[in-house]
């Protein structure tokens, strides 16, 4: 049986050409189409890393509030605890230490977030005059 595939190696024999329909002219459409993909890739996956980095330092973000607050109540707490110790007052000075750290946290949490300004920064509040 005689191989049917020309020296292109399209499979074609020489009776079957139709109009118009040319090898040069898909080998166009397949680069078109390429390129269009590799743009689209590019596109897409820079949308998907910028999002992951989102999730990410948000995570980060999060984190880092949570250990401050835990922080200033272990901190406040191991305070009472020391100050029981020390002059017997149990467990009066544990519960004072804890409420202590308690708003220590919560005010290094509102501090890293940006939302109460840094004591003695110059900044006028609503009852200073201005000079």
């Amino acid at each position: 049986m005689a191989d049917k595939n020309r020296p292109d190696g399209t499979g074609r024999t020489g009776g079957d050409n139709k109009p118009g329909f040319h090898d040069d002219d898909l080998e166009r459409r397949r680069r078109a189409l390429e390129a269009g993909l590799a743009t689209r890739r590019t596109d897409r996956g820079q949308g998907e890393e910028a999002a992951n980095a989102g999730r990410t330092s948000g995570y980060g973000q999060a984190f880092k509030l949570s250990s401050e607050f835990i922080a200033g109540i272990a901190v406040g707490t191991g305070l009472g605890w020391m100050v029981d110790r020390l002059a017997g007052s149990s467990p009066w000075g544990l519960i004072v230490g804890l409420l202590l750290g308690f708003g220590a946290g919560i005010l290094n949490v509102l501090r890293s977030a940006g939302a109460v300004a840094e004591f003695g920064q110059g900044t006028k509040g609503p009852n200073e005059p201005k000079k």
